[in-house]
């Protein structure tokens, strides 16, 4: 992918700027992102604690959310493509209680990539789950503190193209 860190992470605050406050409120931040690979961060501070003192269930949600899709962002612009996607439906498996700065990785590019293939060849919406691990390094290393399966669904086609209604 060829955009930035920093583009990148701006690109974040003015999308949660303009579409949805809630994941600026958070505070994530894009630390590494490439072909396969996007890892989001999400402070331990009282906008995403919950009365127990670890990461809220709801902010858990967010960081999920924009680990397992940021990518089809980059990698539909880096395209020229257009690619309107959903979740539609998740999973997630609470292992651990996270009590300090939480890591949301995604290792599902090459599906992503697939999906927006795809969907470009048949001109059909596309669904398939993305994987997505959430640790705590300052705390527990890489030990996982929760793991999620989301499905996501995605059409693309190319811009400029319109499609019949």
């Amino acid at each position: 992918m060829a955009t930035s860190l920093c583009k990148a992470n701006w690109f974040l605050k003015l999308f949660a700027w303009r579409y949805i406050p809630l994941i600026g409120f958070c505070s994530p931040k894009i630390i590494q992102m490439n072909e396969k690979t996007v890892e989001i961060t999400m402070p331990h501070t009282w906008r995403t604690k919950n009365h127990l003192g670890s990461i809220y269930f709801g902010a858990l949600a967010i960081g999920a959310d924009l680990a397992g899709a940021f990518s089809v962002f980059s990698k539909a612009k880096d395209r020229g493509v257009n690619a309107n996607f959903a979740f539609k439906d998740v999973n997630g498996q609470f292992l651990k209680r996270p009590e300090g700065t939480v890591h949301f990785t995604s290792h599902d590019g090459d599906i992503i990539d697939q999906m927006i293939d795809e969907s470009l060849a048949t001109g059909e919406r596309i669904n398939k789950p993305v994987s997505v691990v959430v640790t705590c390094p300052s705390k527990h290393g890489d030990e996982p503190m929760a793991t999620f399966t989301l499905t996501l669904s995605i059409k693309a086609k190319a811009k400029g193209k319109k499609t019949a209604p």
